[in-house]
Formats: structure tokens, C-alpha cells, sequence
């Protein structure tokens, strides 16, 4: 499955959801003589015309059908020609090659958002880099720093598509194990709270008025002259969202698995082992 491929059908799907909803909108963008035209953004939950997002094994079931001229939608409801039917039909003959993608990998009881300064997602998401970090490496990991922009969409409610987890995290970000000391990474913390704070694990902090108040690792008050081992990502080393990770500090290492190979690896290990895809958030970030 190719970059481009992903990219046109994820447009399509967007498209046919929003012909079957607002058809005049749709009209007016598919009338070559009009300059311009608006589009309406329209969740994919079935309230409309049945359309939701397919799996691999639900395409009639979510998309609808096309017989010659007609799209006949999941509700029942009937368009014929016109910009609908044929986004429809683009939509339904490109989903045998996004098959791969569309496999359902796990289940989530509850959508999951990335909300500052920790959400449930965002604790997922740095708490599984660390596990991912300290595997790679053979070596002890006590902190996580990940950033909130690497996460781009949320965890749907329900089954778990191979396309969610890489619309995810979509980045081609590879994990990496730094050594920093104690002060190093108390100068880390105390940027981020005279700005705003990214994603953190195995770290507790309380932060008043644009600085660190408190913070303990591993349930101990942070260490000026202690090695630390720090679990990140290839982006946040040298300036991504103005992070300085892998500067004044003991040692780098990066290591050949991404973002998405780490989340995916976690995914289908709790769905193996008969578990939802759930996490919640702990106070590991406090701003008074």
C-alpha cells in the first residue's frame, strides 16, 4: 500500500460522506463553470445516510452500492448520478486494494482524545514509547518525553482499524534512548513550564506560575547529580517544538523502529491477550 494510495482513498471516503449529506454542496463543487464551492465537514457515524467508516469485511454494509448510474446508500436512501454516485463508486471499487489497511487490530470501549497537559491517549502513547525505548535498548528507561503534536487523530470508539493507528501517528519518528543528568533534565522541565508542557511518563510534576514546584521520578524527588535514562523521539532531539532532547547530555542513541511499528506492537499484543485498547490519566502533571 503506497503513501498515495492511502492518501487518495482517505480523500474519497471523506468525499462520499460528505456528497451523501449534502448533495448541494457537492453539486456545486462538481459544476466546472463555478469558480468556487464550500463543503460541509460531517462526522463518518451513520447519522445521516448509514455511511460510517468500513473495515475490510463491511464495505456494502458501511459504503452502500453502485449499480450503473444509482448509489443506493446504507439507509436506503437512493441518489442517482451526479457528483454522488460517482464519488461513491471511486470510494467502493478502491477499498480491495485498502484492504491491508482497513483490518481491524483492536478495540476500544471509549474514544480517546489527546488533552493538555495528559489525557489518556497522550499517557498511552508516551507510556508505550518508554516500554518500546527500553526493549530496543537493553537499557533502563525512568522518563518519557513524546510531543502532543505527534498524535493527530483520536482513538475511535469501537473495533480498531490499521488505518487508525497510522493516521495516529503517522510520522516516520524513530525512538531513541537518551542518558542526561538530573539538572539537565530539570532545565527540560522548567522550559516547559514557561511554555507549555508535552507528553511525559514515569515523571510526576507540579508547576505554579511558569515553573516546576515539585518533581519526582519514579516516586522520588528529582536528582540533580543522578543519570537518568530518557525514552523519546528522533523529532524532539534538535529543535522539534523547540525541544532540545539530545543536547548537553551523556549519550544518544536512536534505534530502527518508528512511532508507528511501537504503537501498533502494543495494540495487537493487548488484543491478542483479550484486552481493550483503555488508559486514564494519574496527576502526572499538575498546573496550579
Amino acid at each position: 500500500m503506497t503513501g498515495f494510495a492511502m492518501k487518495f482513498t482517505a480523500l474519497a471516503a471523506v468525499a462520499v460522506c460528505l456528497a451523501a449529506t449534502v448533495p448541494e454542496a457537492a453539486a456545486g463543487c462538481a459544476d466546472t463553470s463555478r469558480v468556487s464551492c464550500s463543503w460541509h465537514r460531517i462526522r463518518i457515524d451513520g447519522g445521516r445516510t448509514g455511511v460510517t467508516c468500513p473495515s475490510a469485511d463491511n464495505v456494502t454494509e458501511a459504503l452502500g452500492s453502485v449499480s450503473g448510474n444509482k448509489y443506493t446508500a446504507p439507509s436506503g436512501r437512493v441518489f442517482k448520478g451526479g457528483s454522488v454516485t460517482a464519488a461513491a463508486a471511486l470510494v467502493i471499487d478502491a477499498q480491495p486494494v485498502m484492504a491491508p489497511v482497513k483490518q481491524v487490530v483492536g478495540h476500544s470501549p471509549e474514544v480517546m482524545t489527546a488533552g493538555y497537559p495528559e489525557s489518556g491517549l497522550s499517557n498511552l502513547f508516551v507510556d508505550t514509547i518508554m516500554d518500546a525505548v527500553e526493549k530496543a535498548s537493553g537499557k533502563h528507561v525512568d522518563v518519557g518525553i513524546v510531543n502532543f503534536g505527534g498524535i493527530r487523530v483520536d482513538m475511535p470508539k469501537g473495533d480498531i482499524l490499521v488505518d487508525d493507528i497510522m493516521s495516529m501517528f503517522p510520522f516516520k519518528n524513530s525512538l531513541v534512548h537518551v542518558s542526561l543528568r538530573g539538572s539537565r533534565l530539570r532545565e527540560i522541565l522548567d522550559s516547559m513550564a514557561a511554555g507549555s508542557f508535552q507528553v511525559l511518563g514515569g515523571i510526576r510534576v507540579v508547576a505554579e506560575n511558569g515553573r516546576i514546584v515539585s518533581a519526582e521520578v519514579g516516586g522520588e524527588p528529582l536528582d540533580d547529580e543522578k543519570i537518568y535514562g530518557l525514552a523519546t523521539i528522533t523529532f524532539l532531539l534538535h529543535g522539534g517544538d523547540d525541544l532540545f532532547l539530545g543536547e548537553n547530555v551523556e549519550t544518544v542513541v536512536e534505534y530502527p523502529v518508528d512511532i508507528y511499528d511501537a504503537m501498533m506492537d502494543y495494540i495487537t499484543a493487548e488484543t491478542a491477550a483479550g484486552r481493550d485498547i483503555t488508559y486514564g490519566t494519574d496527576g502526572r502533571v499538575i498546573i496550579r
